[in-house]
């Protein structure tokens, strides 16, 4: 069984497909973080939600006309990651781009289930497209976290968000913490967060060149998936002190993500999470 959408992009082929597959653009509509290699039997792993991981494979890639990937959520016995395929392909429409993703290799709950999250998604895209404004979602809220790891993940969501309207002509300003101003701060979040993912041994390289949103999104991935698997048990040698695991998500985290959701979103905070149909 299957699940298939077709959503209209106002915008060319091409842009919408950079919007299916460029990290950056991803973050604004689908995921809280990403990894992609994006060619033919290259890996992914989508941060969909807190505690809600996507990875596959691509499978084919024609830019601008078609995309393939396996998919299935990571600690699912039901839909394990390569269970499934994705079909995404892209037509012309008078104006823009038709959309259209089919879900198969689903039984009829996954498939009912699935619906749920991929008309999420794409209402998410599609208001996206249209608006060029990214809207927070509401999924990523994490009321009572109970995982340090699944925290950290939450406030990234909500620091993203932040991070987007951070220009330039802001890096000087003041920020609650006196003694640092928001370039100051960003330069302390994107060394702590690089330090301890060098303590987990990932590949994490940070550039201050990059746009804010951008550079602390490119050192939080491949620390929190390295951490992921690491586990909170344990201990972590930082160089300077050996720290037990479960406390780094907390020190590494920016802010209260239900704080920020409060202030960011215009409407009040809902605690709804993905649906759990979404990942069985």
């Amino acid at each position: 069984m299957s699940f298939e959408r077709t959503v209209l992009l106002p915008v060319d082929a091409d842009t919408a497909f950079n919007l299916l597959t460029n990290p950056e653009r991803l973050r604004r509509w689908q995921t809280v973080a990403n990894r992609i290699d994006l060619r033919a039997g290259g890996s992914y792993r989508f941060t969909m939600a807190p505690d809600h991981q996507a990875s596959g494979t691509f499978t084919e890639i024609d830019p601008g006309k078609r995309l393939v990937f396996t998919w299935g959520w990571e600690g699912s016995e039901a839909v394990p990651p390569g269970d499934s395929t994705v079909y995404i392909t892209l037509e012309p429409w008078d104006e823009g781009t038709a959309v259209t993703l089919r879900h198969e290799g689903l039984n009829p709950g996954q498939s009912s289930g699935h619906a749920d999250g991929w008309n999420h998604f794409l209402d998410r895209l599609k208001n996206f497209a249209e608006s060029g404004q990214a809207v927070i979602d509401e999924w990523n809220a994490v009321p009572q976290p109970e995982d340090a790891i699944v925290c950290a993940e939450g406030s990234l969501a909500a620091l993203q968000f932040v991070l987007n309207n951070v220009s330039e002509a802001k890096s000087g300003q003041a920020t609650p913490c006196a003694e640092f101003t928001v370039s100051q701060l960003l330069d302390h979040l994107a060394g702590s967060v690089s330090m301890i993912g060098n303590a987990l041994g990932a590949a994490v390289t940070d550039d201050p060149a990059l746009a804010p949103e951008v550079r602390i999104a490119n050192i939080a991935q491949p620390t929190l998936e390295t951490f992921a698997a690491h586990g909170l048990d344990g201990e972590i040698d930082l160089g300077f002190a050996v720290m037990p695991s479960m406390y780094l998500p907390w020190q590494a985290r920016p802010l209260d993500p239900n704080s920020a959701l409060q202030v960011l979103s215009p409407r009040k905070r809902s605690s709804q999470n993905p649906p759990a149909a979404w990942i069985a």
